[in-house]
């Protein structure tokens, strides 16, 4: 794999990926949250910022159950460490950013040995699809936006990523792919396309 570094010079880049569903094998039944709390249909965090504060909080006790529950039972995905080991190993910062809490992010981390450069959540910066956390990581590390790759599941992550104007990386584990899927710059099925994907 060749280094962030390019023969052009150019500050190197940085490997940003989201979490759940990412690096670990999606656990959140996000149907089963909104239905325990009573929320419609859409993004969690969005409909809990608008309900009332006395609301909020006690919603906020139940995201917090289903997230401490799917952290203990978290499991990574096929290549996951050994594809953030390969691109720390080469050169690459790499950084995870999430609309999880800090809390049960670095619980993750630390279960499965995950080591990282970086770290964005929603308990520091705002959350996916703004591209402000990805800015914010590549400051971080120093590293430019536009030789940095951002990789997930979901839209909120393509979206995210090309905002901050990276290379975006959609991971589809399934055989089915989401409509959106043109959205992002490249497709893959395994973490362990990552590598060769970045090297071309």
């Amino acid at each position: 794999m060749t280094s962030p570094i390019g023969s052009s010079g150019r500050k190197p880049g940085m490997v940003i990926f989201d979490l759940d569903g990412t690096i670990t094998v999606p656990v959140l039944d996000f149907d089963a949250i909104r239905a325990e709390i009573g929320l419609p249909p859409g993004p969690i965090l969005e409909s809990l910022a608008r309900l009332s504060e006395a609301e909020r909080l006690k919603a906020e006790v139940v995201l917090e159950r289903h997230e401490r529950d799917a952290a203990h039972g978290s499991q990574l995905n096929p290549g996951a460490a050994e594809t953030v080991a390969a691109l720390r190993a080469t050169g690459w910062p790499v950084a995870i950013l999430t609309r999880n809490t800090r809390r049960w992010t670095k619980f993750v981390l630390q279960k499965h040995g995950i080591a990282i450069d970086a770290l964005a959540t929603r308990d520091d910066a705002v959350i996916k699809p703004s591209g402000e956390s990805v800015l914010r990581l590549c400051r971080a590390t120093d590293s430019d936006p536009a030789s940095s790759w951002m990789v997930g599941d979901h839209l909120f992550d393509v979206l995210s990523g090309r905002a901050a104007g990276c290379h975006t990386v959609l991971l589809v584990s399934s055989k089915i792919r989401p409509a959106y899927a043109h959205e992002a710059h490249h497709v893959i099925s395994s973490l362990t396309e990552l590598p060769q994907l970045i090297d071309g």
